[in-house]
């Protein structure tokens, strides 16, 4: 499709802009990093933590927009980021960055983006912009932060339809560490901050497919020793560290594309018949490795307010959330038993193997941000391995 011929001039004193690959262009005043950058337009209804959020590598390939209002109003610290480099291309706020008033904030939150080279966007109607989410699913897009006020708005929408989509786009490689490394950090508490393990009970393998910090925090407090691992490690390079119990992390973009790779590992693994736990991600690709299939969601899944109904036992969790694509129930083998559903949608939120010690969830139980309903699925993990 051509550029528009007479693209939306920029409105008087306009220094960010969001185009979308349909054509609209939405106009607002530009934060964080001067620049432009190109991904899939989604939302999180996260009420705190957008810290975490912004470095949550399971956000690679996209521009998020925050349907909370006051954005900014703890400042930035160097404590609460889930990974060294952010992997989010860029974040839409409705007003401007509220000022820090936060006992824990060393910087304020724009001088954060500025450091991180991240693009922002305020003063939009994010309602808006999340009902067309909604409705029509998440689109493409371009978000600039221009501060003369000077934008290309042609070339901005031909780039944002020029850009091919997550689906069938293998993130995970990119966000995944290059290296085995330990880890026996445990998670913050009030007075202490970070722990270390000092009594390690079990031996954990983790597979880094774009894995979030307090993940690894919750296994090192659950007491286990970690030996992270490259989301291309085989088989072989997972056993020979001798672990109790094998998990898949959580990490962007397409299941299928990144299953190329993880499949043939997952399946061997399974095969030993050691513990394995799987999150996202993870829990997509043990799908996939069991023969099951996963597809992409209009919307996805994102923010600390989704209700998931354990069918095993009847209760409801509140959970944290972030992935765009599901696992499809219907494709489920007789061997697997989908254990949590999604009350919002009706979309699987885990599964378990009724042969092996296998089991695996589509949300984040380590709740950075979010509710701490399902931490108990840590010590899940930790019981297969005693047992």
């Amino acid at each position: 499709m051509p550029p528009e011929k007479n693209p939306p001039a920029p409105p008087k004193g306009a220094t960010g802009a969001l185009a979308l690959a349909s054509g609209e262009v939405l106009w607002g005043k530009g934060i964080g990093a001067p620049g432009s950058a190109v991904g899939e337009v989604c939302f999180n209804t996260s009420l705190t933590g957008y810290q975490e959020v912004m470095t949550d590598p399971s956000y690679a390939g996209q521009i998020i927009t925050f349907t909370f209002p006051h954005i900014g109003n703890v400042g930035a610290n160097t404590e609460d980021v889930e990974t060294t480099t952010p992997a989010a291309r860029g974040l839409v706020l409705r007003a401007d960055i509220t000022g820090p008033s936060n006992w824990r904030a060393s910087r304020g939150f724009n001088d954060w983006l500025l450091s991180n080279d991240l693009v922002g966007l305020a003063g939009i109607d994010t309602r808006r912009l999340t009902r067309r989410i909604r409705d029509a699913g998440a689109p493409s897009g371009v978000i600039a932060h221009a501060p003369d006020g000077v934008f290309d708005v042609p070339a901005m929408i031909e780039q944002a339809r020029e850009w091919p989509g997550l689906e069938g786009m293998d993130l995970a490689i990119e966000v995944s560490c290059r290296q085995t490394y330990r880890w026996d950090q445990t998670r913050w508490e009030l007075g202490k901050g970070y722990g270390q393990l000092d009594n390690p009970r079990h031996k954990v393998v983790a597979v880094d497919y774009g894995a979030k910090r307090n993940i690894l925090r919750c296994l090192a407090s659950a007491g286990c020793a970690v030996t992270v691992v490259p989301a291309t490690a085989t088989a072989e390079d997972i056993l020979g560290h001798e672990p109790d119990g094998i998990f898949l992390a959580n990490g962007p973009g397409d299941p299928a594309a990144t299953g190329e790779y993880a499949v043939p590992t997952i399946r061997a693994l399974l095969e030993t018949g050691k513990p394995l736990f799987g999150i996202c991600l993870g829990h997509q690709l043990l799908t996939l490795a069991l023969g099951g299939r996963t597809e992409k969601m209009d919307q996805g899944h994102r923010g600390a307010n989704h209700p998931v109904k354990d069918l095993t036992t009847g209760k409801v969790e509140i959970t944290s959330q972030n992935h765009g694509f599901k696992v499809v129930t219907e494709s489920l083998p007789e061997t697997v038993e989908a254990t949590h559903v999604s009350l919002f949608d009706g979309t699987n939120e885990g599964i378990r193997l009724k042969d092996r010690p296998v089991f695996s969830v589509q949300y984040h139980p380590e709740a950075s941000p979010g509710p701490h309903d399902s931490h108990y699925l840590f010590q899940r993990f930790v019981s297969l391995m005693d047992g």
